[in-house]
C-alpha cells in the first residue's frame, strides 16, 4: 500500500497532465453521434483532475515548502533539456483553481450540439497546456505548454463562438503570438547569457544561479522588460489588452470561463515565476512601471465596464480591471502584496468563472445580452440571481467574500512597498481603491438593470438553472464564500512559497 502511495505521489503531476490528454484522445475516438458519452467522458476527466488537485492540496508539506512532487527525466542533455515537473504552494493553488474551472466548464458546455466531440477535445487540449505551465520546472517545456494552452483558443472561439467570432479569434491569436515572441527572446536571453558553467533551461538551477548573482543587472533589466510585455499581453495589461474583451465576448461559455478564470493567470504566473523569480533586480527596477500600468488597468477596466450595455462585455472589462489588482500585487515585491496577488488570481478565477457561467445561462434562456432590454429576471431566475449577487459582492470586495481578502492584501502590500522605498507610492494604492468604488457602481447597476425592477414580458418563457447547470453555480459560489470566511485555506498554502520571490 505504501509503495502505491509513494508511486502516486511521485507521478501525480504526470497523471494530472495525462488525464485531460487521454480524455481528448478518447473523445476524438468516440462516434460523432455519441454525444452523451462525450459529455460523460469530459465530466469524468474533469472530476479526475479535481481529485488529483485536492490530493496535491492536502499532501503538500507546508512546513517544508519549496518545490515538491518532483519528477525529472533527462530529454536532451546536450541542450540542458529535461522533462522536469514540480509544484510549490503557488503552483498547487493554481492547479486547484484550474481543476475546479474545467470541472464546472465541462457541465457548462453540456448543451453544445455543434461538433460536440471536437469542442471537448480542443477544450481538454487547452487544459493540458494550462496544467503544464503550472507544473513545469523546465523553461523549454514551460514555453511549449504555454503555446499549447493558447493556440486551441483560435479554434474554440472561431468555430463555437458567437458574434464577430472570426475577428475575435484572429485578434486574440495574433496578440498572444506577439507576446510569445517577446517571451521566447527573453527565455533565450536567460539561457544564453547567464553566467552558468553549462547552459540550462532548468528553473531550479536557474533560480540558484539568480541567487548567486549569475545575471548582470543590465541583462536583468532588458530581459525582465521583454518578459513583462510577453506575459503581460496574456495578463491583459494596458494598452495591450484589447484582444481580451473581444475574445471573452465571442467565446462559448466554458471557453470564457477558462479564458478569464485561468488563461489570463498564466501571464501573471509566468511573470512571477520567471520574471521575478529569476530576475529580481530587473523586477525591482521596473516595479514602478508595472505598478503604474496595473493601476491604469484597474481604473480603465472598471470605467470601461461601467460604459457597456452588453452583459458579457461588462464581465470582460471587469476581468481587465481585476487583473490589474494581480499585477499591482506582483509590483509590490513584498510578501503581503505577493500573497494578495496569488490570492486574487485564485479568487478572480473562481469569480469570473462563475460570472461567465451565469452570463451563458442568461443568454441561453433570454437569447440576448442587451442589459437595457432586460429587467425583473429575479422573479423567474432566483437561483441565478443569488449566484450573480454572490459574484458581484466578491467583485467589489465585500467582507465575507474572497475578493475582500485579496484586495486588502494587495493594498496593504502597496502601502508597505512605499515604506520600503520600492518606488510604489501611496498614490498607487489610493487610485486602486477608487477602482473598487467604480466596480461597485457597475456591478450594482448590472444587478438592478437585469434582475430587479419590473419584469419585461417579452421574456415570459425564461426559467431558472436546471440539472447540470447548477454544478458551476453551486460549486463556484460556495468557494467564493468559503475563501472569504477561511482565507487561510489558500494563504497558508502559498505564503512560504511567496517569500522565495521577495528580493
Amino acid at each position: 500500500m505504501e509503495t502505491t502511495v509513494n508511486w502516486f505521489q511521485g507521478h501525480a503531476l504526470t497523471l494530472l497532465l495525462a488525464f485531460p490528454a487521454a480524455a481528448a484522445i478518447i473523445i476524438m475516438a468516440l462516434p460523432r453521434a455519441a454525444k452523451l458519452a462525450v459529455r460523460v467522458t469530459a465530466a469524468t476527466a474533469g472530476a479526475a483532475t479535481v481529485i488529483i488537485a485536492v490530493y496535491l492540496f492536502f499532501a503538500y508539506d507546508r512546513a517544508a515548502a519549496g518545490i515538491q512532487f518532483v519528477q525529472k527525466s533527462s530529454w536532451v542533455p546536450s541542450l540542458g533539456l529535461s522533462y522536469h515537473v514540480g509544484v510549490d504552494g503557488i503552483g498547487v493553488s493554481l492547479v486547484l483553481l484550474t481543476a475546479f474551472i474545467i470541472f464546472c466548464g465541462s457541465f457548462a458546455s453540456w448543451t453544445i450540439e455543434h461538433r460536440t466531440k471536437e469542442f471537448y477535445a480542443a477544450l481538454f487540449a487547452l487544459v493540458v497546456g494550462v496544467f503544464g505551465v503550472f507544473v513545469s520546472m523546465d523553461l523549454f517545456f514551460f514555453f511549449l505548454f504555454y503555446e499549447l494552452a493558447v493556440l486551441p483558443m483560435y479554434l474554440l472561439i472561431g468555430i463555437w463562438g458567437t458574434g464577430a467570432k472570426e475577428y475575435a479569434a484572429l485578434k486574440l491569436t495574433l496578440y498572444l503570438l506577439v507576446g510569445s515572441a517577446f517571451m521566447l527572446v527573453g527565455i533565450f536571453g536567460i539561457y544564453f547569457f547567464g553566467n552558468a558553467p553549462q547552459h540550462t533551461f532548468d528553473l531550479i538551477q536557474l533560480t540558484q544561479l539568480a541567487h548567486s548573482g549569475g545575471f548582470a543587472f543590465s541583462l536583468q533589466c532588458i530581459i525582465f522588460l521583454l518578459l513583462y510585455v510577453g506575459f503581460g499581453i496574456l495578463a491583459g495589461i494596458w494598452p495591450l489588452h484589447t484582444w481580451s474583451p473581444d475574445g471573452h465576448a465571442s467565446a462559448p461559455t466554458a471557453v470564457s470561463m477558462l479564458h478569464a478564470g485561468v488563461l489570463m493567470k498564466l501571464g501573471a504566473y509566468g511573470l512571477l515565476r520567471v520574471g521575478v523569480g529569476l530576475l529580481p533586480a530587473g523586477a525591482q527596477f521596473w516595479a514602478p512601471l508595472v505598478g503604474g500600468i496595473a493601476v491604469i488597468n484597474i481604473l480603465y477596466g472598471a470605467m470601461s465596464a461601467m460604459g457597456q450595455t452588453d452583459l458579457k462585455y461588462v464581465i470582460a472589462y471587469s476581468s481587465v480591471s481585476h487583473m490589474g489588482v494581480v499585477m499591482l500585487g506582483i509590483a509590490t515585491l513584498n510578501s503581503v502584496g505577493l500573497n494578495g496577488a496569488v490570492f486574487q488570481m485564485f479568487s478572480h478565477g473562481i469569480m469570473t468563472g462563475l460570472f461567465f457561467a451565469l452570463v451563458g445561462l442568461v443568454y441561453e434562456k433570454a437569447h440576448t445580452r442587451d442589459m437595457p432590454s432586460m429587467g425583473g429576471f429575479a422573479s423567474r431566475m432566483p437561483g441565478i440571481t443569488i449566484a450573480f449577487v454572490i459574484g458581484g459582492l466578491a467583485s467589489f470586495g465585500v467582507p465575507g467574500t474572497s475578493g475582500f481578502v485579496a484586495e486588502l492584501l494587495v493594498f496593504l502590500g502597496a502601502w508597505r512597498a512605499h515604506i520600503q522605498g520600492s518606488g510604489i507610492t501611496p498614490v498607487y494604492a489610493i487610485l486602486a481603491v477608487l477602482g473598487i468604488v467604480i466596480t461597485a457602481t457597475y456591478v450594482l447597476r448590472l444587478l438592478q438593470r437585469v434582475f430587479l425592477g419590473p419584469f419585461n414580458s417579452r421574456y415570459e418563457g425564461i426559467t431558472d438553472a436546471r440539472t447540470t447547470e447548477w454544478v458551476a453555480l453551486v460549486v463556484l459560489s460556495a468557494l467564493l464564500i468559503l475563501l472569504g470566511v477561511l482565507p487561510g485555506v489558500i494563504i497558508n498554502l502559498v505564503d512560504s512559497s511567496v517569500r522565495a520571490f521577495v528580493p
